[in-house]
């Protein structure tokens, strides 16, 4: 039987109807293109690899229950599950993405200084802390295109793409993000 023939739609019946076999062919199609999303997020490759083995396992898993219903659109659902992965692998590490300037300098260096007295020091971490929680803060899909934007460092195209959203919409809750940050420094008082 030629697979390669087939779109992913039929795939995913033969599939369903017992040919384990089509699963392959529907991994070799798209494996390259979900792998290079993920470790554009994680820029791991044995994380990455992780990623994208959990990625599968939960397609194996929703494909058995019968859950799939995403009529054609194969390959947006499984970049959306890896997606997923990655912002939760983020949670659970909590990790705290690095925010820059315009310029492209960390904000967390601009509060350095050339002498810091134990004060500065403590004054210093303890704004960071403030920062961090801020972001936290944020709803979802603010701290989302955030976090990918200043700690994986991807384009507002690549966000659009990986969130399912156009290039202007990611704009927005950026701009909506750093609003809300503004907003939440002016009430701590932090400058």
């Amino acid at each position: 039987m030629k697979l390669q023939h087939y779109n992913d739609q039929d795939l995913i019946k033969l599939y369903l109807s017992g040919e384990e076999s089509v699963l392959e062919e529907l991994l070799r199609r798209h494996k390259s293109k979900i792998y290079t999303s993920i470790y554009l997020l994680v820029k791991d490759q044995y994380l990455a690899e992780d990623i994208f083995q959990d990625a599968f396992i939960k397609v194996i898993n929703t494909l058995r229950s019968g859950k799939y219903n995403e009529e054609g659109k194969f390959l947006p659902w499984v970049m959306r599950i890896a997606h997923n992965l990655v912002i939760d692998y983020f949670r659970r590490e909590k990790r705290a993405p690095v925010i820059t300037s315009a310029d492209g300098t960390d904000i967390f260096n601009l509060l350095l200084f050339q002498e810091e007295s134990a004060e500065d020091k403590i004054l210093r971490e303890q704004t960071h802390l403030d920062l961090r929680t801020m972001i936290r803060l944020l709803p979802d899909d603010q701290k989302e295109v955030l976090i990918m934007r200043h700690y994986a460092d991807l384009s507002f195209k690549e966000i659009a793409d990986l969130t399912g959203v156009s290039i202007n919409t990611a704009l927005g809750r950026m701009r909506y993000a750093l609003s809300n940050l503004r907003k939440m420094m002016k009430v701590k008082e932090i400058s």
